[in-house]
């Protein structure tokens, strides 16, 4: 199975953009050799990993919106109830929120809102064990099938199996360290002109996994002193902090790249 990129724009400018020109388009790439990208096979604890990923950023992503509903109810919230929970931090929040009482409040406006702050506290309650419940079941297959992947310094989880997803069940399909940053995002582009030559910022490629290299580099520069060595030099010779981390996301790429499992 060949992977197939999307179309030259031109072409699809030209031609417009259905399900039969893609077909044909795709088609055409294969037997001119101009595509040659292996797909992913989608067939093992990878895949496994993925489907199980998405059920918890789903739940994360409940849980981030549900809190920001508590805050928000707490800025209209009456007076009294804003004395009792505003300002507090996230655990703290939640669970003064539980323990609210509606029926003990005469005023409907007041009653109301602790009742929607309550529903929504446990809603929280909730997601918080099904992450957790997925986190369980998460751990043990990257354990199983990326020991390595998880001893990388600054390596979590969550960052892991992001990582792993991109590379897929196969990763030897990836030709090269080389192609791995590409496909993370983090290799720079070629954008010489005349006598100028450099470099640009590559803004394509996986940018969940781009996301993930740069969590790493983040962790590794708050406790890591040879990476806070490392943006100390740079700086003092004139690079910005964003090209410093741009510099590091493409070493920890290079890093993870060599505890990517294999077959």
């Amino acid at each position: 199975m060949i992977e197939v990129d999307r179309h030259n724009r031109q072409n699809r400018r030209r031609q417009g953009k259905s399900d039969p020109i893609d077909a044909v388009e795709a088609a055409r790439a294969v037997l001119s050799g101009s595509v040659r990208g292996k797909a992913k096979s989608r067939n093992g604890a990878v895949e496994a990993i993925r489907v199980l990923v998405v059920a918890k950023r789903s739940a994360r992503q409940a849980r981030v919106k549900a809190l920001t509903q508590m805050r928000q109810l707490t800025f209209t919230a009456p007076d009294q109830l804003q004395c009792r929970i505003k300002g507090l931090p996230t655990p703290q929040f939640i669970a003064a929120a539980k323990g609210l009482r509606p029926t003990r409040s005469a005023d409907p406006v007041t009653a109301a809102t602790k009742a929607s702050l309550a529903s929504l506290a446990h809603r929280i309650g909730e997601l918080d064990e099904e992450i957790a419940e997925l986190d369980a079941r998460i751990t043990p297959l990257l354990e199983a099938h990326a020991p390595e992947l998880l001893n990388v310094y600054g390596v979590g989880i969550d960052t892991a199996a992001t990582l792993l997803v991109t590379a897929g069940d196969n990763p030897e399909r990836l030709r090269s360290e080389a192609a791995w940053a590409h496909l993370c995002g983090v290799s720079p582009l070629q954008a010489s002109s005349g006598k100028v030559a450099r470099h640009r910022l590559n803004r394509g490629g996986d940018r969940q996994a781009n996301r993930a290299l740069w969590i790493i580099v983040i962790s590794r520069l708050a406790s890591d002193p040879e990476t806070q060595a490392y943006m100390e030099r740079r700086v003092k010779e004139g690079r910005s902090k964003r090209e410093v981390i741009r510099m590091l996301k493409r070493y920890v790429a290079r890093e993870v790249y060599r505890q990517l499992p294999r077959g």
